[in-house]
């Protein structure tokens, strides 16, 4: 699949067919996610692969029950790796540790595409307890969780601003 193919193809998946997604495959999204472009290059962002049952549903129950999360045979939680960024951007690290991590999860995110795979990014939900649910260590944030798998819907594009109504010249 071409780049621009995959970008403009993929969507936002929340049902998901009843299909393991073997460890290989999970390995190379998650190779794709840090191939992602990070700040200095420090890579401040961790990934944490949940296939146990009721620690999926535990996540779905944390993320305003959206217990599509839950369905998936795999859910990929990326985390922002704070110290690992501070250590040479100070305070601003915490900005480009999350940088990072949604950098990670776009690319999570076209890689299953292009694999045949789906996904959704997923933003809604308590990071205290997701944290607790994980062991993700207090200096660390869950910045997004990816449910997995193999598509069982095809949903429409949904409907984009018209470019032009986005974009300012030389200033806003």
């Amino acid at each position: 699949m071409e780049c621009l193919e995959a970008i403009f193809s993929r969507r936002s998946v929340r049902k998901f067919l009843k299909k393991d997604v073997d460890d290989e495959t999970v390995r190379k999204l998650l190779e794709a996610g840090n191939a992602a472009p990070s700040a200095g290059n420090l890579q401040a962002r961790d990934f944490v692969v949940v296939r146990d049952d009721e620690t999926k549903l535990k996540l779905a129950v944390a993320s305003l029950r959206q217990m599509f999360i839950a369905q998936a045979p795999v859910v990929i939680v990326v985390v922002a790796n704070y110290p690992r960024s501070m250590k040479v951007y100070g305070e601003r690290g915490k900005i480009y540790a999350e940088q990072d991590a949604a950098a990670a999860v776009q690319n999570i995110l076209l890689a299953a595409h292009c694999m045949g795979l789906a996904s959704v990014w997923v933003g809604a939900y308590d990071d205290e307890v997701v944290s607790e649910i994980l062991g993700i260590p207090s200096y660390a944030r869950p910045a997004a969780i990816l449910p997995v798998g193999y598509p069982a819907e095809a949903p429409e594009a949904r409907r984009r601003f018209n470019i032009d109504e986005l974009t300012h010249l030389e200033r806003w």
